[in-house]
């Protein structure tokens, strides 16, 4: 069993970065950040930290990248090139294009989980400017064998248990 912290949308916050890497070290195999950490890549709060390149980012972040672990395959973008904002069906199209298992992404600021077409979209929330709820979020996803748990914590690293949930997502 591995465990996946997701966070995106920092908005330059630094000491909140941080917090989450420490208080996350050891507890979850990947830290991903998808994206407006405006922050650059040689900056010492990003150690750790996979992240792409939002559209606030500057530095030499990939716009994309994918990575495998526990045997699922990881796509992460920011999502402004993908318009998340108004539908998913392009993020869905380069999801299958490159075979994965779980999409991670941000730019919209809206926590959010769903499957579609056996493949999980995920976006955290932000944890500095959250929309349509007032919980600056991010997640922890805990990758089974036939499923995936996702817990969903405030930025004082409070579980918010109403939105926990688990997804029958068999590996490919």
């Amino acid at each position: 069993m591995s465990k996946v912290l997701v966070v995106s949308d920092s908005h330059g916050l630094t000491r909140e970065l941080e917090v989450l890497r420490e208080r996350n070290l050891g507890e979850v195999d990947l830290m991903i950040h998808c994206g407006d950490s405006e922050m650059m890549p040689d900056e010492k709060v990003m150690n750790g930290y996979l992240t792409v390149k939002g559209n606030c980012d500057f530095g030499s972040y990939p716009l994309e990248t994918t990575t495998e672990i526990a045997g699922r395959k990881f796509f992460i973008t920011h999502g402004h090139k993908y318009s998340v904002k108004s539908s998913l069906i392009n993020l869905q199209y380069k999801a299958a294009e490159v075979g994965a298992d779980i999409a991670c992404f941000g730019h919209s600021h809206l926590l959010g989980a769903e499957v579609i077409g056996g493949t999980l979209f995920l976006n955290p929330g932000s944890i500095r400017l959250p929309r349509e709820r007032i919980e600056k979020t991010y997640v922890i996803l805990e990758l089974l064998d036939e499923s995936v748990k996702m817990s969903v914590y405030d930025i004082n690293g409070q579980e918010l248990k109403d939105l926990a949930f688990e997804f029958n997502l068999p590996k490919k």
